[in-house]
């Protein structure tokens, strides 16, 4: 490819709306523009990305012996409410009708359209297990895309489902896929972490993200790890032990006090001169539109997810103020933030208040917790006697570094993570509802064994970015560079070093290396620019050292310049390709 051919714009700065390196080098590299709120074009160097990508997917897949179909992107209600999630997917579930008025919505993900192609084919316990997948755009409305392609409305992901007979096949085939993705973002030039999340509106038993460790802006959640063990896990699912805390307070008695001013948990500590471990704090959310209340010791925070978990719901949030003096004023208090309690909350609006208490507080003695008057608390309660414990008692905190791994018991520590990829086991979650069954060797109906395995295939070379760059632009991995090496003649009017620069270009190609020749009447620190910018692996460089027979060959990824002869700089880039490959 001739530089001055290629559909490419590069800018001089960084867009102002972009947040992470990923977003700010793709854009001002000339990969991505941005088309509406979360929806990206992939213009010609990140269709190349994306492809290899793609690629080194199916070699993968196809060697674990998964087979490639593609089903549509939109999808019948019908399928949805089979299996139960129309209605409880979410706000991310882009809704339409068509011209007959039939509701249809984007396909976020494809379990629905799978089983039921499954239960259509696979009658018979002879043609299981069975693995299909497919790469292909999905859309999630999701509220507040951000971070370019690390989280848009669309993009493009694998997805593969496993169906076989039992969980022993089940298990099997997890491990198949962990295999593979290994080895796929091995390839990709990415070390990840494999680590313990939550399923979400996915659904499924057990389920693990498979993470590149990163410290860039960019890692959205917070992966808790041991270095002494194998125990790593998302901040939604992460558990921990808790190193030894006063959790009794000292008074002998219940009793109602004063505590005016006293909004915080450090003011109402300071106010009582006694540790945040003694005292029982209350949070109201508002879970699927209703209240909900966490009772947790006051020295640790709520795990949103866990908590959105422990009541079945599908979308959470802390309720305001208004909210809050709403619901008290409703069942007869004027308490507000910092004073609030379980006892004497009963309904909202004609629903039940749900509670849920973390374990931290159920072991509690002599504590001290609202009850629903301003400026006033209850020291010395302790549970049945002054407060009702919640029957539904359940792990709703948020681990913290230094607390300690719940395998070994040493100190866990915490890193920034980009999700890349994610395994589920479904077991019969779509199976059971949608009547997708088979016959067993005794001829009795059985439902399928369901796996989920999902790779995000755009969020993979954001993430490569994330992974590989320095202030001058992409660092990009050979194995999915869009070009593996471009030829930089400094002076296209110097005869002979266009056509060593030529000669170079021809003996790329010709052993199958993708070259770019940059043939611009540009300046040459105009051109590095440019190739650091976009992020080739290797750049050859012909300029005044030809009349030397030397030529300027520099790695990207390292930086290493060396001057050598043009043949041994094809060679080296020629080997490298060929390796790889």
């Amino acid at each position: 490819m001739k530089m001055s051919k290629m559909f490419v714009q590069t800018l001089r700065e960084f867009p102002s709306d972009a947040e992470v390196v990923s977003h700010k080098m793709l854009v001002r590299a000339g990969y991505i523009r941005k088309l509406t709120m979360g929806v990206y074009n992939y213009l010609p160097l990140m269709w190349r990305v994306i492809r290899k990508v793609e690629n080194i997917i199916r070699e993968e897949m196809d060697r674990a012996g998964a087979q490639e179909l593609l089903m549509p992107f939109v999808q019948p209600k019908e399928l949805w409410e089979e299996s139960g999630r129309w209605g409880a997917y979410g706000a991310e579930l882009m809704r339409l009708k068509d011209r007959h008025n039939r509701e249809m919505c984007l396909g976020p993900t494809h379990e629905e359209i799978i089983t039921s192609i499954a239960r259509d084919v696979l009658k018979s316990y002879k043609q299981l297990p069975v693995n299909l997948y497919q790469i292909q755009s999905k859309f999630r409305d999701e509220r507040r895309p951000r971070f370019g392609l690390l989280r848009g409305r669309e993009f493009i992901m694998k997805d593969a489902y496993s169906f076989g007979t039992s969980q022993e096949e089940l298990d099997k085939e997890y491990k198949n896929m962990w295999n593979a993705y290994t080895r796929i973002f091995k390839r990709c030039g990415l070390e990840t972490k494999a680590v313990q999340s939550d399923s979400g509106a996915i659904g499924g038993s057990v389920s693990h993200e498979f993470m590149v460790i990163t410290d860039t802006d960019a890692g959205e959640n917070d992966v808790f790890y041991c270095d002494d063990c194998n125990y790593a896990a998302n901040s939604n699912h992460a558990t921990s032990k808790l190193p030894f805390a006063k959790i009794s307070g000292d008074w002998t008695e219940a009793k109602i006090v004063d505590t005016p001013n006293t909004h915080s948990i450090e003011e109402l500590c300071e106010f009582l001169k006694i540790p945040a471990t003694v005292i029982v704090k209350s949070l109201v959310y508002i879970v699927d539109k209703n209240p909900v209340i966490a009772i947790i010791r006051a020295d640790k925070a709520v795990e949103e997810t866990k908590l959105m978990n422990a009541v079945g719901g599908t979308d959470i949030r802390i309720a305001t103020a208004e909210e809050i003096e709403d619901i008290m004023v409703k069942n007869g208090f004027d308490a507000e933030r910092g004073f609030i309690g379980p006892n004497g909350l009963t309904e909202y609006n004609g629903t039940p208040i749900q509670f849920v208490a973390d374990e931290t507080v159920k072991d509690m003695k002599n504590f001290v917790i609202g009850i629903n008057k301003k400026d006033m608390h209850l020291v010395g309660g302790n549970w049945g006697k002054d407060v009702e414990l919640p029957q539904n008692i359940a792990d709703i905190r948020l681990a913290e570094a230094g607390e300690l791994c719940p395998n070994c018991g040493k100190p866990l520590k915490v890193t920034r993570g980009i999700e890349v990829g994610n395994i589920f086991q479904l077991g019969t979650k779509y199976s059971k509802p949608m009547n997708a069954v088979y016959l067993d060797a005794n001829g009795k109906t059985q439902p399928y064994i369901m796996g989920c395995y999902g790779i995000g295939v755009t969020r993979t070379a954001a993430a490569a970015v994330e992974a590989h760059y320095d202030e001058h632009g992409i660092k990009w991995p050979l194995s999915i560079a869009p070009y593996h090496v471009v030829v930089i003649p400094v002076s296209t009017k110097d005869e002979l070093q266009m056509k060593v620069a030529n000669d170079i270009y021809n003996t790329l190609v010709k052993h199958g290396v993708e070259a770019v020749l940059d043939d611009r009447d540009e300046r040459a620190g105009v051109k590095f620019k440019d190739a650091d910018l976009i992020g080739f692996p290797y750049r050859i460089t012909v300029g005044k050292t030809i009349t030397e027979g030397l030529v300027e060959f520099k790695v990207r990824e390292t930086e290493e310049l060396s001057n050598i002869k043009p043949e041994e700089a094809a060679e080296i880039v020629v080997t490298a390709v060929t390796n790889m490959k």
